[in-house]
């Protein structure tokens, strides 16, 4: 199978920033989002900004994922489709690697930290 395509990935990425919008937010691991955080020097309850932000700037070529997207294997968000982005942060001013899941009309956080060489996370 291909990569998802640019309509799929633009669809993602709005659903992602109307979970935001509603204040579905939720994270898969928060004490490694946490500690993501203290490394890119913000605080967690910054977090909806941040994740806005980064949707705001994310286009269908930052997708990292792979083809088709992976599926989480965490309980919470079992066989979700798993969107990866690396992108160039203008908050941060350093590339970033995020990567999200939905389910249902919430937004799952994955990951948020810097990119790491392409390793993602």
């Amino acid at each position: 199978m291909k990569k998802p395509t640019h309509k799929e990935i633009s669809s993602k990425i709005r659903q992602a920033r109307e979970a935001l919008a509603k204040g579905k937010i939720a994270m898969v691991a928060p004490e490694i989002i946490a500690a993501d955080a203290l490394e890119l020097e913000y605080e967690v309850d910054e977090l909806p900004d941040i994740l806005g932000d980064l949707l705001d700037q994310a286009k269908p070529g930052d997708y990292a994922g792979t083809a088709p997207p992976q599926q989480s294997y965490v309980d919470a968000i079992f066989q979700a489709d798993l969107f990866a982005f690396t992108l160039m942060s203008a908050c941060f001013g350093c590339k970033i690697y995020f990567k999200f899941a939905l389910k249902g009309d919430t937004l799952w956080l994955v990951s948020l930290h810097k990119d790491r060489a392409g390793k993602g996370g």
